[in-house]
């Protein structure tokens, strides 16, 4: 069953889909820690919230997509338990570190094998990421700064719903956070004009100058004076970066890590660190110069992009992302057809680990899949 049609069915009849699913039976063999849920295993919780969903005062008036990505961020929610759990030798506790963060790339991948359309996977796939931060709201140094940067990356409101109806799919009497600690959440971003839209910062630059803060002001509007404008572009061997380049900024200087690779006869599968770093020098003559340029890598992690963002704002340059991912099985048909194509189990090992970008380091960002 495919995304189109899967979408359309009831919680139930999709509850019944996951069942059939290797990633479901993991889920009801995996076990929790009684504490939090002594209702059971994953899969025994996540049929619980996924009831609660439907029992929610706000349900009735979602829109039809809304329901539908709650759906399955209940569904993916702790999907990586199974992979990250753990015991505790000497207390016998059961913990399940980074299960939000891991199960972000797994709901992705499920979600991209299904076919679903490239907004609404990610949509899901930072509910699950993000699933857990109204509980410890109180716990934060900063809640107003909590809230500000989730509603860049996320919808409070359905983050909180969600949050709600977390809780409630427990059969635990001895919860430490209790629900009325979630509605916090709530009034904060209510507050800040941030629980139905993104927060309204003074300008992008102002949005951009928060994120990379390590004490940020929320109020600070830094001065404007770009040196260029640089356009990085982000995506799989075969996304059609170059073509997208040709077509949409036909003047523009590239720097590109496939080209280097050539002048210096590297091998893609070869250590790329004379790459990179020839790439940074050419990164830096336009920067120096003010020059306008793109540059042209996968860049499809964070990590990758952050070290490139950080060369360029050190410049004072402008910063877009353009971020291509058709189907994947368009990229392995394009990328095979490329003169240095990528070997097909490279390409697949990068889409299982792909971290689409998103507007919160970037002053712009183009996302698209076609």
């Amino acid at each position: 069953m495919k995304w189109e049609q899967l979408k359309t069915k009831s919680v139930d009849e999709i509850a019944s889909w996951a069942e059939t699913q290797g990633w479901c039976q993991s889920m009801a063999e995996c076990v929790q820690d009684a504490e939090w849920h002594s209702e059971g295993d994953v899969w025994t919780h996540t049929k619980l919230v996924l009831s609660q969903l439907t029992k929610l005062n706000e349900w009735k008036r979602l829109s039809k997509h809304e329901q539908t990505v709650l759906t399955f961020t209940a569904l993916f929610h702790d999907v990586a338990k199974p992979i990250t759990t753990e015991v505790d030798p000497e207390t016998g506790r059961v913990r399940s570190p980074k299960h939000a963060v891991k199960g972000e790339l797994v709901a992705r991948n499920i979600l991209r094998d299904l076919e679903c359309d490239v907004e609404t996977r990610e949509e899901i796939a930072r509910l699950v990421r993000y699933h857990g931060r109204p509980a410890f709201l109180l716990e934060r140094e900063e809640p107003i700064h909590e809230v500000v940067r989730l509603s860049w990356l996320v919808s409070n409101r359905l983050l909180y719903l969600f949050a709600i109806a977390d809780t409630r799919g427990r059969d635990t009497d001895s919860m430490t956070r209790p629900e009325e600690n979630l509605h916090y959440w709530k009034l904060q971003s209510e507050e800040l004009g941030c629980f139905e839209q993104p927060y309204a910062f003074q300008s992008d630059h102002a949005r951009f100058t928060f994120f990379r803060q390590q004490s940020p002001n929320l109020y600070y509007v830094p001065h404007e004076n770009f040196s260029c404008t640089v356009t990085l572009m982000s995506g799989l061997p075969g996304s059609g970066k170059d073509t997208w380049l040709c077509k949409n900024k036909p003047h523009l200087p590239v720097v590109s890590l496939d080209n280097i690779r050539s002048d210096l006869e590297i091998d893609p599968t070869d250590n790329q660190g004379q790459v990179a770093q020839e790439a940074k020098s050419r990164c830096k003559e336009f920067l120096r110069s003010g020059v306008s340029y793109a540059f042209n890598a996968t860049n499809t992690t964070k990590l990758m992009r952050s070290r490139w963002i950080d060369l360029f704002a050190a410049y004072d340059a402008r910063i877009e992302i353009v971020y291509l991912e058709p189907s994947l099985k368009t990229i392995l048909t394009q990328n095979g057809q490329r003169v240095d194509s990528v070997p097909e189990s490279i390409v697949r090992k990068l889409a299982s680990r792909c971290e689409p970008p998103t507007v919160r380091r970037q002053l712009e960002l183009h996302f698209s899949d076609s």
